[in-house]
């Protein structure tokens, strides 16, 4: 993995950390939770923007918003306990689908 795949990891891992937390913030009342949401926002768009610097936009948001969507739900449904039915566990498929056909068959991913 090179760097500007490292860089798309971080970020979507922080802004699932900081969607995730957004809940937590009862309308950005609460400062701890308020302080992960903001905090893990700008970490996630500033590694965005050094994965552009390598991979076109289209690819990168597509990957970050899909990846992102999926582990979001995951997470809300383990820590918030937000039932998936079966549209939405289809749905989540769906996008990982295109995750993964737009990483292992496009050649969109590469300048």
């Amino acid at each position: 993995m090179n760097n500007a795949w490292m860089f798309l990891a971080v970020a979507i891992l922080s802004e699932v950390v900081a969607t995730s937390s957004m809940k937590l913030t009862e309308g950005f009342t609460r400062l701890g939770p308020s302080l992960v949401t903001a905090i893990g926002y700008m970490i996630s768009f500033y590694m965005l923007s050094l994965t552009l610097r390598h991979v076109p936009v289209g690819v990168v948001y597509a990957i970050w918003s899909g990846v992102g969507i999926v582990l979001v739900s995951l997470v809300a449904w383990q820590l918030y306990g937000q039932k998936l039915d079966v549209p939405a566990m289809i749905g989540i498929g769906m996008i990982m689908g295109g995750v993964l056909v737009l990483n292992l068959f496009s050649k969109s991913a590469s300048h």
